[in-house]
């Protein structure tokens, strides 16, 4: 038994595990330019965040229709409870999809169908964030989050993916505005391959309530003073983070260090089929190489908690902390 935990930083075309992408391919009438599940995963070898990327877009080319959504939500949510996750905040990537010639209509739909069956089918509670693909235009994003308004009554938030560096927060102002007054939460990656500068903008200009990453906040101290001060979470991804060269090794990670400092973090696993594991995984990974010890574990699952949506319904935020409080390990 996992110790209970919430996922907020995850990926959902990012959990296509090499099985369920050939046996979309089949279903879909695609051509991977793998043989086999095997070539597949040693594609997984990565020198930065675009290598990873690279794969990541191409690989979507087998979800085409609702039933293909539906099956990689299912899919993950499965793997996901069996790991101890309670509660999920899943991101999607519709810009990756309306550009192949699928709606975003049948992207929500087929998410939600998997997601409305998760507590029943799972156990698992779940809110979907749609990310805007931040080496696109602004332009792109706007016309994003209008083609989205029919289906908003499913989407709880938005957040900013894909290449950092170059494409700072402030970029995206208006269609952030635009969210906050449909009540829309808001989060963005910052921070990961992008300066300290990137996390102050997401938060001053695009006003967000987590910052995705965030590892490069120990670059400043000021900013880490105000993280802290203002109870700011952060969504990191150890696993991620060293196969994308973030930090050399799992053991060189500064999360230890930013726990120190009082940051308020929390650990995901981004894009679990490429990264080497799930949410369970990392915190195994992080317990082992970092020595973490049990009440640094019990502290980052409660915060978890403590960080995830769950303002409208804070009888079940506490029923979860409560799960986690009372969590026996081994």
């Amino acid at each position: 038994m996992h110790l209970p935990k919430a996922e907020l930083h995850l990926h959902i075309e990012g959990t296509l595990e090499p099985g369920l992408a050939f046996a979309l391919a089949e279903r879909n009438g695609v051509t991977l330019p793998y043989a086999t599940t095997d070539d597949l995963r040693r594609a997984y070898r990565f020198e930065d965040l675009q290598s990873f990327l690279d794969l990541y877009y191409a690989l979507m080319a087998v979800l085409r229709t609702e039933e293909d959504f539906a099956a990689l939500a299912d899919a993950y949510l499965a793997r996901a409870a069996a790991q101890g996750v309670r509660h999920a905040e899943i991101f999607f990537d519709p810009q990756a999809h309306t550009a192949r010639g699928v709606p975003i209509g049948t992207v929500v739909e087929g998410l939600s169908r998997a997601l409305e069956r998760s507590e029943e089918n799972h156990g698992v509670s779940t809110q979907l964030i749609m990310c805007f693909l931040r080496d696109l235009s602004a332009e792109a994003a706007l016309g994003t989050l209008d083609a989205a308004r029919p289906h908003l009554h499913r989407i709880s938030g938005i957040g900013l993916d894909s290449a950092e560096v170059g494409h700072p927060p402030a970029k995206f102002r208006e269609v952030y505005e635009e969210a906050a007054a449909l009540g829309l939460r808001r989060v963005a990656h910052a921070g990961e391959e992008g300066p300290p500068e990137y996390i102050r903008e997401a938060l001053d200009v695009l006003g967000v309530e987590r910052i995705d990453h965030g590892l490069r906040c120990l670059e400043d101290t000021a900013l880490v003073a105000r993280l802290v001060a203002d109870r700011v979470p952060l969504t990191l991804c150890p696993l991620s983070n060293v196969r994308l060269r973030a930090v050399d090794t799992l053991k060189d990670h500064p999360l230890p260090k930013m726990m120190a400092a009082g940051l308020l973090c929390t650990v995901n696993s981004d894009d679990p089929a490429y990264f080497g594991g799930y949410a369970g995984d990392n915190f195994d990974a992080v317990r082992d190489a970092l020595a973490l010890d049990q009440e640094q574990l019990r502290t980052l699952a409660r915060n978890s908690f403590e960080a995830a949506f769950l303002d409208h319904d804070e009888e079940r935020r506490a029923r979860y902390l409560s799960e986690v409080e009372a969590y026996a390990f081994d």
